[in-house]
């Protein structure tokens, strides 16, 4: 059963496209219905973990316009695979910051520098991000939303880049 799902996917140039784009989009509508509708309020790498999310669905998208090219689909998808396993490794970096493992970035509200007159206190404060990084706001069965995120990108990456390979091989997708 699972070879002839397999076999229909890679039979079927626009399945692989289709799959990529929901999923990217189904991601970001997650994020932005936390946000929006759950009132989690994103730090700077949970607006960081987006983007490789938004570069998958628009190369899925160009992916599906060029359906008929089959090496070019194929390179685009291998392309989005590679985009995501990035955002992976930024949601593995932000969970590292959520387990204090290592600092966040600089405008994850880490200072750096203690102020010393007032001006630079104001400046400090007004420039200080609203959401820490390294405070977890939502998780389930103790993995963040960081942790999904990391989990569920380099498994969509990784699957990406093996039905690229596994097409290559079978002269399809």
């Amino acid at each position: 059963m699972f070879e002839t799902l397999i076999h229909r996917v890679l039979d079927d140039p626009r399945i692989a496209p289709l799959a990529t784009l929901a999923l990217s989009l189904a991601t970001l509508a997650g994020a932005y219905g936390s946000q929006h509708w759950g009132g989690l309020q994103p730090c700077v790498l949970c607006l960081y973990q987006r983007w490789p999310w938004w570069i998958a669905a628009g190369i899925a998208a160009l992916a599906l316009a060029l359906v008929r090219h089959r090496g070019v689909r194929r390179g685009l998808l291998a392309l989005a695979g590679v985009a995501l396993l990035a955002g992976g490794g930024i949601a593995v970096y932000h969970v590292g910051v959520e387990q204090h493992w290592w600092a966040g970035t600089a405008s994850c509200g880490a200072t750096g520098a203690v102020p010393t007159t007032l001006e630079e206190l104001k400046r400090q404060v007004l420039s200080a991000p609203v959401v820490r990084c390294d405070e977890v706001q939502w998780s389930l069965f103790g993995i963040s939303m960081a942790g999904y995120n990391a989990m569920l990108s380099f498994v969509a990456g990784l699957a990406l880049l093996a039905f690229t390979q596994k097409a290559r091989k079978g002269n399809a997708a």
